[in-house]
């Protein structure tokens, strides 16, 4: 069987919600990054709304909270797109948009090739990583796992 990688991350943002105004700069280069990331080697799906983000979901009922859901054909073409290209720029600044999570906010799992995983399926796999630690089941970029 063949397998790709999902991701889940999600943020807590420094302003009540979206629309606050120290979260300006972040929203006005969401769509950029979106369309980096899906011109981007090995990039396959991601979860978007009807504004072609994510910004509206809301799985943890918390206005401050921000998700992204995607899938990859690697591990090595995700870490390219998150520490490789504009985006490392952002991720440089998250300081400035997003407070401290205190738990694991970023988890990766493997899916079978040609499937994409659900919304509740991505927060189950974040509430088991931040219950158990890295697993074959649901890790991270610092501690890796082959498909299973």
């Amino acid at each position: 069987m063949d397998y790709q990688i999902a991701q889940f991350n999600v943020g807590r943002m420094l302003g009540d919600n979206i629309e606050a105004p120290i979260m300006k700069e972040f929203v006005d280069n969401i769509a950029m990054v979106n369309a980096l990331a899906e011109k981007s080697s090995g990039f396959i799906w991601r979860m978007k709304d009807e504004n072609n983000n994510a910004t509206s979901f809301n799985p943890f009922n918390d206005q401050q909270i921000i998700i992204n859901l995607s899938v990859w054909e690697s591990v090595e073409a995700l870490e390219a797109f998150t520490y490789k290209s504009l985006h490392t720029n952002f991720l440089k600044r998250r300081k400035e948009w997003f407070s401290n999570f205190g738990k694991p906010h970023f988890v990766l799992w493997w899916i079978e090739k040609g499937k994409y995983p659900s919304l509740e399926v991505a927060k189950n796999k974040l509430e088991f990583l931040q219950e158990n630690g890295p697993t074959e089941k649901a890790f991270n970029f610092r501690m890796k796992f082959p498909p299973s």
